[in-house]
């Protein structure tokens, strides 16, 4: 009997002993394709040398040393690596330890920012429905993932939602995608009017919609009406990329490609590739400079943020996406990929999407391609479809309420950026067999 208080109590899990490039292996040593990077997580695979070489060498010289009382070489310069990176006014980091830690001091940082520029009275949060950005209470607060709000509902702060960039299911017939993205973007200014732009403090957003709608990017122009109306308000811009930036869309920031700069932006999981925990808020010299010019300091921290093993892993996984030209892989795979998915299932009865950027993919599962009707939620098809891929090894991220926070099904797909074609053409064929399944199964249950 195991000692762990697991995620899900009465799963029987394998144990993992070990990692091959993409593949994990379990304790019977059967390997796993890690197709979904964990959550999107392990871009440089299970078993990258530089990066452990890098570990081993920090904990050799200072394992951990607390941020109220030093700096440390290792992070500096990850720091300065990632401003090098970062889109235009960003000058500062502030490291944490994974993404929700990273969307929690974002809402708070700007909310110290108000406080510091004399308006007090901005309290309010507006984001998306259908979004997800952490587990702490202020990151689900914002966020708009209906099954993990609904038991803290009681516990959560204010904010407000509006319609996310969801394209599939958003646009009305006749419509082009242009006028979808204003119209939506549009949502944000009748809310900020609504509020009083006054009692605003900032739009949270995900740059490329990740876990609760299964990778739906922004139409065009999406974003730089969004910032318009940000600016035209005076409210802050945070774009979440925890899940979809640092790679993995082909770009370092996957806000590279809307043409904007946000005020601030959170990272995390390829910040460090899974090696060890890590995140960080990439922040504007202008919101910096309101802490630097008032209080001088953030009334925030933790006891490991910062930390120098930490820095050292992450410092190697961005060293290595730069020296072996892993953007490019991410791009030319992410090709592939497309490709072989809409070949094995462009044409599936019950597949209504297929969509993504660079090696970030979702595909949307559905009862009825003519209709987009999603199947009964008690059906359980997305968990379906992971328990045949774990039997076939392949890891996959499947989930649920897609369509309105408890119906739909969806398939995340966010493989290393070290994959192949041979690996493309392991994951397609494995996943597309465990779709079947699925159905299959379902049907004749």
């Amino acid at each position: 009997m195991s000692g762990i208080f697991q995620r899900q109590i009465k799963a029987r899990l394998p144990t993992a002993a070990s990692g091959d490039g993409p593949y994990i292996i379990d304790t019977d040593g059967k390997a796993y394709l890690d197709a979904s990077g964990g959550a999107a997580v392990s871009c440089l695979g299970h078993s990258d040398a530089d990066v452990r070489d890098a570990i081993k060498a920090q904990v050799d010289k200072l394992a951990f040393a607390h941020t109220a009382f030093f700096t440390t070489e290792v992070a500096e310069e990850l720091g300065q690596v990632l401003i090098d990176g970062a889109p235009g006014g960003i000058e500062r980091v502030y490291f944490l330890s994974g993404g929700s830690e990273a969307m929690e001091a974002a809402l708070k940082m700007a909310r110290q920012y108000f406080v510091e520029k004399g308006q007090p009275e901005r309290t309010r949060f507006i984001a998306r429905r259908q979004s997800y950005h952490g587990n702490t209470l202020g990151a689900l607060s914002v966020g708009g993932n209906v099954k993990r709000r609904i038991p803290y509902q009681p516990l959560l702060m204010e904010s407000h939602h509006i319609s996310p960039c969801y394209a599939y299911r958003g646009m009305e017939a006749g419509e082009t995608e242009e006028a979808y993205g204003q119209r939506v973007a549009d949502e944000l200014e009748t809310a900020i009017l609504d509020l009083g732009p006054e009692t605003v403090i900032a739009f949270v957003a995900e740059t490329v919609a990740g876990a609760s709608l299964g990778v739906a990017p922004p139409v065009a122009g999406y974003f730089k009406r969004v910032r318009e109306i940000c600016d035209r308000h005076g409210v802050l811009l945070i774009l979440d990329e925890v899940m979809c930036g640092m790679g993995r869309t082909g770009t370092l920031h996957a806000v590279e490609a809307e043409g904007i700069a946000p005020d601030m932006i959170c990272v995390a999981k390829g910040l460090g590739a899974g090696y060890q925990p890590i995140g960080a808020v990439l922040v504007s010299a202008s919101i910096f400079d309101a802490f630097s010019e008032g209080r001088g300091y953030f009334e925030h921290g933790h006891t490991y943020m910062g930390h120098p093993t930490a820095c050292a892993a992450a410092l190697a996984v961005q060293k290595a996406i730069r020296s072996r030209g892993l953007l490019a892989n991410v791009r030319r795979q992410g090709e592939t990929l497309e490709a072989a998915l809409l070949e094995r299932l462009g044409n599936h009865a019950h597949v209504g999407d297929i969509r993504g950027r660079g090696l970030f993919r979702g595909i949307e599962l559905v009862a009825d391609r003519a209709t987009k009707a999603p199947f009964n939620p008690s059906a359980g098809i997305f968990s379906r479809v992971k328990a045949e891929a774990m039997d076939r090894g392949l890891i996959c991220y499947p989930g649920g309420g897609c369509v309105d926070g408890l119906s739909g099904d969806h398939i995340l797909l966010a493989p290393p950026f070290i994959i192949e074609p041979p690996h493309i053409e392991e994951i397609v064929g494995k996943l597309g067999d465990s779709i079947d399944a699925a159905l299959s199964s379902q049907r004749s249950g």
